[in-house]
């Protein structure tokens, strides 16, 4: 393969792309990222208003983006962005779960210790996360199924390797995310097609709103002792910024990556590798 074929590889010309979560600092990113290499990009987010700063990006053509609401906890919403979709460009060949997070009410510390963090926290974090992964997969794999090819690439966490302090509910879903990665992958090539692939990143420590109050003090601004242990910990010595995960991405949805179902790719600056010593 020549430099030209190789640089094609990452052309997604007449591709149709799914991102969940598509308004949020890391997921716009990569829609953007896609949108750029000629991918058509449908955006499903509970805030769409929030995704519309992805039309005015200069790198590529607004009407690559299609915006839509959609609740990735309610099947109906998403069958309802699938239709948009394949009305308006026929097919769906790549979905990005990108919707997920955590909740202050679901994280220990401060006033509240792990025996009185309340059920309905425990459960938004939990079903946002897993079942958040679940319900589009169902809905717009089956469109895979249909066609026998596409990816799906999930969206784990260094959580899911070791669970970290202070957030059990969002461990432990990120944990079963990458359960259900490994499982859809089996099934997905198996039941309908080996050219279904299924696969997820594993981002290490990224400074966003839903884990900030985490890592830095809401007075001063500075690491907390959090924030100091993280980088500590991991050999580049930095918090990963979105840019840092668009490689990964772009090459577990392009052919490049045709033989990869399957696995669970750390992008963390070296923390799992790193022992402490």
């Amino acid at each position: 393969m020549n430099l030209d074929e190789l640089i094609g590889q990452y052309d997604f010309n007449n591709r149709v792309m799914v991102v969940t979560g598509g308004a949020g600092v890391l997921c716009s990113e990569m829609a953007g990222a896609l949108a750029g290499c000629n991918a058509n990009v449908a955006v499903v987010d509970r805030e769409p208003e929030e995704a519309e700063r992805l039309r005015n990006n200069a790198d590529f053509s607004p009407e690559r983006i299609m915006i839509l609401d959609g609740d990735v906890l309610q099947r109906e919403s998403m069958e309802r962005a699938a239709q948009k979709i394949l009305e308006e460009w026929g097919k769906i060949d790549c979905l990005i779960n990108g919707a997920g997070g955590n909740s202050r009410d679901a994280t220990t510390g401060d006033a509240n210790t792990f025996f009185d963090l309340p059920e309905e926290a425990l459960r938004f974090v939990s079903d946002l996360n897993l079942l958040g992964t679940i319900i589009p997969s169902q809905v717009f794999g089956k469109s895979m199924a249909w066609q026998t090819e596409g990816v799906i690439l999930n969206i784990s966490s260094m959580n899911a390797f070791r669970p970290l302090t202070r957030i059990p509910a969002y461990s432990a879903a990120k944990a079963a995310v990458s359960n259900f990665t490994q499982w859809l992958a089996v099934h997905m090539a198996r039941e309908y097609s080996p050219n279904i692939r299924v696969n997820a990143i594993a981002p290490g420590f990224f400074l966003t709103e839903q884990n900030r109050f985490l890592l830095t003090d809401e007075e001063t601004g500075e690491w907390t002792v959090r924030g100091r242990q993280i980088l500590e910990h991991t050999p580049m010595g930095r918090f990963g910024t979105a840019e840092d995960l668009l490689g990964a991405v772009l090459w577990l949805l392009s052919p490049l990556s045709q033989f990869v179902t399957g696995i669970v790719l750390p992008i963390d600056g070296g923390f799992s590798a790193y022992s402490g010593v």
